[in-house]
């Protein structure tokens, strides 16, 4: 827990002096990408509403599917249900889009604005099933926030 406040400290002191977010998305997404063990993927997809679908955005790792419909995979779903998605084993998850068939646990988190309205996820795929746990939603929600606020 101490080592999860101490990155969300470096986070925030990374982000907090700059108002872009495709800067800032950047930034959080490299951190993670290096500061996290058995991360193989960071990156948020961003929701289009001309469109209606979700972008691919700053991102670390290999390339990445660009366009996830609403509802499809578990990018999709955790954006349309606005809930966090932790999945041990993505190989078991109906629907799963494999961007890189490597890849066997993933989280996504939804980011949501001040008014509430969703406007993309945070994603991070690993390669070693079960990686991420329920203690680790708490921490990447937080970096959510903190990734949500140039939104507004």
């Amino acid at each position: 827990m101490e080592e999860s406040n101490l990155l969300l400290k470096q986070l925030v002191s990374l982000t907090q002096d700059e108002t872009n977010l495709t800067a800032n998305l950047a930034n959080i997404s490299a951190f993670l990408y290096d500061q996290l063990p058995n991360v193989s993927w960071s990156g948020f997809y961003l929701f289009d509403s001309t469109e209606q679908m979700l972008i691919l955005g700053p991102f670390q790792g290999k390339p990445a599917c660009t366009r996830i419909g609403i509802g499809k995979g578990v990018c999709g779903q955790a954006f349309q249900t606005k809930q966090t998605i932790i999945v041990e084993n993505v190989h078991l998850f109906p629907g799963h889009i494999a961007c890189d068939s490597t890849t066997n646990a993933e989280i996504v988190v939804p980011l949501t604005s001040s008014q509430g309205a969703a406007v993309g996820v945070l994603d991070l795929d690993s390669r070693r099933f079960g990686r991420f746990k329920a203690k680790d939603q708490q921490f990447f929600e937080r970096i959510a926030k903190i990734a949500q606020k140039n939104w507004d």
